[in-house]
């Protein structure tokens, strides 16, 4: 059975700092959901009503251009271990864009999460927390991180003007619709 919650509490955030992936919806209004995979463990619980992620360069900006539109976003954890859990988080999303202030800020409480390959990060202002019971989540065993991304990027950085490939892979794209 559902549970609803006003903040994260403790047991929510033990949770989530053992997750090794987490997935991010959203969607703008007439346009289909965006819902991405995140891992890397890029996620931050800065709160009980505050979070934030380092979002990589990826295929696209969908996430980032539906929160800048509307703000709204939920972020799903599922447990894969023994114990079944599903854990949504509903929030307001913020874009920090890589050279504005506020981004600066943020990331000096992000340490070493953010570094030469991060776009942005998105500040995540909680408003619900759900749980729910997770039994038909299938049990899988986490073996290690893909490095494809970031050696990827390693190699994109050395050939491109980093800053301008960044630059485009930050602007809004129109909503997928």
């Amino acid at each position: 059975m559902a549970k609803f919650f006003e903040q994260l509490e403790p047991e929510h955030v033990a949770f989530i700092e053992r997750q090794a992936l987490f997935f991010v919806a959203t969607a703008a209004d007439g346009s289909h959901a965006n819902l991405s995979p995140k891992g890397y463990r890029s996620l931050t619980v800065l709160g009980p009503r505050r979070a934030a992620y380092v979002d990589l360069p990826g295929s696209g900006n969908q996430t980032a251009t539906h929160v800048a539109l509307h703000g709204r976003l939920t972020l799903m954890f599922c447990s894969f271990e023994r114990t079944p859990l599903i854990l949504r988080v509903y929030g307001k999303g913020r874009v920090l864009h890589r050279h504005s202030g506020e981004f600066a800020a943020l990331a000096a409480q992000l340490g070493d999460q953010v570094g030469p390959h991060t776009r942005q990060v998105i500040d995540i202002d909680v408003q619900r927390v759900q749980t729910s019971c997770g039994y038909a989540v299938p049990l899988f065993e986490y073996r290690g991180d893909r490095d494809t991304l970031l050696r990827y990027h390693d190699k994109k950085h050395a050939e491109v003007d980093w800053e301008a490939y960044l630059h485009d892979r930050t602007q809004p794209q129109p909503p997928i619709v």
